[in-house]
């Protein structure tokens, strides 16, 4: 099952001094600001190993989460991962299938990676706002890879990303695909708007799914 498009929405600081005599007189200190306050947010900063704070889930961070979070599914799966110096070409990781898959050997893929954490649709599908670049980048079928968009989705509260006991490491929420190569790209659109794309929730991106992504029937929707 293949994504689908549809139109998108687009205190008073005054101290009182203590009479001194001229004996007593003690030198004046330097008085310094404190260095660390309690955030608003308990989830904005945490402590670096320098004790400084660190700011946490702002958009850069939330990306970074993403991508690492399919890079660990990818190397669950046994794939190998890899990334270009510059990212010109809408792809955030290049993963290859070590081995044969149907009629090719070593076969590749290209995943342009999407973090969410206000995520809506409904129990059928996610309604992802793309931007029009960013879409263009995987739609129509002039490609020689096959390209697909994975939408990871994460909690608001970025404390919550991670569960980590002696046991485990659980990384939250969840990862699914689309693949746009059956639909047109949008070359009169304006690049920086955005166009609602859909995601089955049916496409829920484990091992089993991620291997199937290097079948024959998707490099068959490529031109030839």
């Amino acid at each position: 099952m293949t994504g689908t498009i549809d139109q998108g929405f687009q205190a008073d600081t005054t101290t009182t001094r203590s009479a001194e005599t001229p004996t007593a007189k003690k030198p004046e200190t330097a008085r310094t600001p404190p260095t660390d306050t309690a955030p608003e947010n308990p989830d904005a900063t945490a402590l670096g190993g320098a004790g400084r704070p660190l700011p946490l889930g702002d958009s850069g961070h939330q990306g970074d989460f993403g991508e690492t979070f399919i890079r660990a599914l990818a190397a669950a799966a046994n794939l190998d991962a890899l990334r270009a110096d510059r990212d010109r070409a809408g792809v955030d990781w290049t993963l290859r299938y070590p081995a044969a898959h149907g009629r090719r050997g070593f076969p590749l893929i290209d995943v342009q990676v999407k973090s969410w954490s206000d995520p809506r649709g409904n129990d059928a599908a996610w309604r992802y706002p793309l931007e029009v670049k960013n879409y263009n980048w995987l739609a129509g079928r002039d490609y020689l890879v096959p390209r697909f968009l994975f939408l990871v989705v994460v909690p608001r509260r970025s404390a919550a990303w991670t569960d980590i006991s002696a046991e485990r490491l659980m990384l939250r929420h969840a990862a699914y695909w689309a693949c746009f190569h059956d639909v047109l790209p949008l070359p009169g659109r304006n690049r920086s708007s955005t166009y609602t794309v859909r995601v089955p929730r049916a496409n829920l991106l484990d091992i089993r799914a991620l291997h199937g992504l290097f079948g024959d029937e998707f490099r068959e929707l490529l031109a030839r």
